[in-house]
């Protein structure tokens, strides 16, 4: 085989052969992942940075990928959004940050909610580089906040859900930035 021969068939074969995980800032995250019995693709990574920080790399997983934001919160579907820490993170840094997203785009709705983000933010830890926090949604249990191998915490509800997913992909996001790489940008 030729020169041109040879680098036409590694060409074929890079493009032919599909990615099997996506990396941002030395993370890698795979393509697609099981979830509750769900095929589950990645819909997008992003990077939170706060200030000049940067503080942790996010992956939203869902059923149904899209990059419309208003109708991956909304979808019954399970979706996940695991948060890979760059960084040390107090556990008042993620509550404060929770409670502002609520603020931010849920307010009207905060007095239902109230009660289910304060269980939220107690079983949020602090945040350890290299670790994860792992969120997902399942239609018809809830909000399913997974700790410790075989530890899980349920907080119910589909508003909830809602309010939650939108404090990264609402209409005022914790991260412009973050939310536009969760739409797959």
């Amino acid at each position: 085989m030729n020169r041109s021969g040879l680098a036409l068939s590694v060409l074929l074969a890079w493009v032919a052969t599909p990615a099997i995980a996506k990396e941002q800032h030395g993370v890698r995250m795979p393509d697609a992942i099981t979830v509750e019995g769900k095929d589950l693709k990645l819909n997008g990574m992003g990077l939170r940075k706060k200030l000049l920080f940067n503080v942790y790399v996010a992956g939203l997983y869902v059923e149904s990928p899209s990059n419309n934001a208003a109708t991956l919160i909304s979808s019954e579907q399970v979706k996940r959004m695991t948060l890979f820490m760059l960084r040390d993170l107090s556990k008042d840094k993620i509550v404060d940050a929770l409670h502002d997203g609520f603020e931010k785009n849920s307010k009207a709705q905060m007095p239902a909610l109230k009660d289910r983000l304060e269980r939220l933010v107690s079983m949020i830890p602090d945040a350890k580089r290299g670790g994860t926090i792992v969120i997902t949604y399942v239609p018809a249990s809830g909000i399913i906040l997974s700790g410790p191998p075989g530890e899980k915490q349920v907080i119910e509800g589909k508003d909830f859900a809602d309010a939650l997913f939108s404090v990264w992909l609402g209409r005022n996001p914790v991260d412009d930035d973050l939310k536009k790489g969760l739409l797959g940008g």
